[in-house]
């Protein structure tokens, strides 16, 4: 029985046009023919066209029928390989050619390479025919160079090729690895880039740029810094030392090694927990902060090893926990006054604060709340409303930097440092550091209180302080009207309003169209009531006369009158800003009535500078047409001067029939003719 080899019989491919190749035999055609160029098989062949084919390609799916359209006649046929545009299989008319056209979308696959073989990389790839001679440097996963090498006859330039790449399975000899790595996932694989001169190469952990292997080339002595790849380093530093701030959080952080008590300040604090160290690096973390989700792998870059390093509290850059090379700070602590001036590393790696105490409390300023209730901690927010949505972060560096912050501008809520206590007696401002730049919250706006008793200019001035006030806030303007006497009328004005302090407005008073509405008392300092400016229109004095005043209720309430001046008998401050335009003069004797009691205490405070210009100024000063101002004020010193200054006959001048009946004695004049 004759066994033989169908597939050497049969004609795999079939084609009209004669065959040609160059080297190795393709055996594809029984008539295909060895030449040593393309333009000997022009010589050679006996048909309008001629194939050009090579062993290196895979033609089973490649149909060699094919022919060109009569105006593709005088053109070479390209097909592309996986690679390139051009496989190097060539449909060629016999006459020549002038151009190739590239028939890009069917693709004849690469079989196999003319190189070395090399662990994993796909040797099917092939230059572009088309290309000048070149010396084609594949890469490695890691680098452009390592990988193999495909040298065309004569070439000398090397042109490094991207795609594929040859994947590197092998470890070389010149790698150094610290022993506090974790090393498990690191690719050790990795090589440096052949054309690269000689280097030191330093890779990184997952906190800094230094810390990880090294790369040591043969003869290297410059470090150049491998961004890339990073290694999991483990703790460098094992000891935890925990600042204990008496907040009630020590001991929040597992594995600590000693709690130390906080000093008043952390440089002090420092050196006693350096003083007791003997471990090279340390944790040293602050009972106010949060490590829940900290990573105490973290370690400084090398050259940064003898720093101290900070990490934030929250937003505030000198933060509670810090990174310590115990033997440098030893050495180099003492020559600082201020912590500030040691050699200081400020990390970008964030450490949230806990929450500090809220002390809520229904005075009107913090003075009293603050001498009587204590918090544990270093810090305490005192508010009289809601709770801040947010609290600025306070250093705790030293006593300058635990400053008191108002939270707004009438400081509703405000910081408050333990350190600050001990200072505070009457007012907040007891305490020297005090930061006012922070004010982001809001206030309550102060109620408003009309107050009038038959001023013909009542109803005019009131309508004035609703278009000032504005649509939106007129639910904040009272009206109190007729009350007869002064201090019943202050009380009852300090009844309507619903918040601490009220602006009272006067009858008589024009108020300024654009004044700010949303002024706030300060309550750092005592509960007093606020004086505001008014211009005299008379006399053209500016002072607090017949002016807006911002009145504490609690205070208005428990006057009882005992001096000449029901505002001024109490705590209180001058706010330098005009709330208005006093026009007093709309009557002859409203004119009088205001004249004659505010020189009477005018006249009473003397001897002072100030006043004694004023009360000049009211003898003196008119610009109205009967001069019942004038009138007023000499009528007021002449009655002083009768009774020489006695306080019980001067205060009968708060009572409206006592200063009705005294205006017809002397003048002849009754009210509102």
């Amino acid at each position: 029985m004759l066994f033989f080899d169908l597939k050497e019989c049969i004609i795999k491919y079939t084609t009209m046009f004669d065959v040609f190749y160059s080297g190795v035999k393709p055996n594809l055609f029984v008539h295909e023919q060895a030449v040593n160029s393309i333009e000997q098989a022009q010589e050679l062949s006996k048909t309008r066209y001629f194939w050009w084919v090579n062993y290196l390609s895979d033609y089973s799916n490649f149909d060699f029928s094919f022919e060109p359209k009569p105006w593709e006649a005088a053109q070479r046929h390209a097909w592309a390989s996986q690679w390139q545009k051009d496989s190097g299989t060539y449909l060629v008319p016999k006459q020549g050619f002038g151009e190739t056209n590239y028939h890009i979308d069917i693709i004849i696959p690469r079989i196999k390479a003319e190189w070395q073989d090399v662990y994993n990389f796909d040797y099917t790839w092939h230059p572009d025919p088309t290309d000048p001679p070149l010396i084609y440097q594949f890469g490695t996963q890691h680098q452009k160079t390592g990988g193999p090498c495909y040298r065309a006859n004569g070439a000398t330039d090397i042109k490094y090729v991207n795609y594929p790449r040859s994947i590197k399975t092998t470890i070389d000899e010149h790698w150094i690895t610290p022993s506090n790595v974790d090393v498990s996932t690191f690719d050790y694989t990795w090589h440096p880039d052949a054309t690269d001169p000689p280097y030191i190469y330093q890779f990184g952990t997952q906190h800094q740029k230094t810390g990880g292997p090294q790369y040591v080339v043969p003869g290297a002595t410059d470090v150049k810094y491998v961004n890339q790849y990073r290694i999991k380093t483990n703790r460098v530093a094992t000891a935890i030392y925990e600042i204990d701030h008496m907040d009630g959080n020590s001991r929040q952080i597992p594995n600590t090694t000693k709690i130390v008590r906080y000093y008043d300040n952390y440089l002090d604090t420092l050196k006693r927990i350096a003083k007791s160290s003997e471990e090279e690096f340390i944790w040293i973390c602050s009972s106010v902060c949060d490590y829940s989700n900290f990573d105490f792998t973290w370690h400084p870059e090398q050259w940064q090893a003898g720093m101290l390093h900070v990490f934030p509290s929250d937003t505030e850059k000198f933060g509670d926990t810090f990174f310590m090379h115990v033997p440098t700070f030893k050495y180099r602590a003492d020559t600082c006054q201020l912590l500030e001036w040691y050699d200081l590393n400020f990390t970008d790696i964030v450490v949230p604060r806990r929450p500090v105490p809220i002390i809520k409390h229904d005075s009107d300023a913090h003075i009293e709340a603050i001498t009587t209730i204590d918090f544990k901690g270093p810090l305490a927010v005192y508010t009289t409303g809601t709770t801040p949505a947010t609290i600025p972060t306070v250093p705790l560096w030293r006593e300058k930097t635990k400053t008191v912050v108002p939270l707004s501008p009438g400081a509703t809520s405000v910081v408050v440092p333990k350190a600050a206590i001990p200072y505070i007696k009457t007012q907040v401002y007891d305490y020297p550091y005090i930061d006012k730049t922070y004010k982001r919250g809001p206030d309550e706006p102060l109620d408003i209180v009309f107050i009038d008793n038959g001023e013909r200019s009542a109803a005019y001035n009131y309508l004035q302080l609703l278009i000032s006030v504005g649509e939106e806030n007129r639910s904040r303007v009272h009206r109190s009207s007729g009350v007869s006497g002064r201090v019943a009328a202050y009380r009852a004005a300090a009844e309507l309003s619903r918040t601490p302090w009220f602006f009272a407005v006067f009858a008589k008073l024009e108020v300024e169209p654009d004044f700010d509405w949303s002024w706030q008392p300060d309550r750092l300092q005592e509960p007093k009531h606020y004086i505001f400016n008014a211009v005299n229109p008379v006399n053209e004095l500016i002072y607090g006369h017949q002016a807006m005043i911002a009145y504490n209720k609690k205070l208005v309430l428990e006057n009882s009158a005992e001096g000449l001046d029901f505002t001024l008998d109490q705590a209180h401050e001058v706010v330098p800003v005009v709330s208005g335009v006093a026009n007093y003069a709309s009557d002859p004797w409203t004119c009088w009535r205001t004249a004659f009691r505010e020189c009477i205490k005018l006249r009473a405070s003397l001897p002072n500078v100030e006043n004694e210009y004023r009360l000049e100024q009211w003898l003196t000063r008119d610009n109205t047409k009967d001069q019942w101002s004038i009138k007023g004020a000499k009528d007021a010193v002449e009655y002083y001067e009768e009774v020489k200054g006695d306080f019980t006959e001067l205060k009968k001048s708060y009572d409206w029939a006592w200063l009705s009946s005294y205006a017809f004695m002397k003048r002849n004049l009754l009210p509102n003719r």
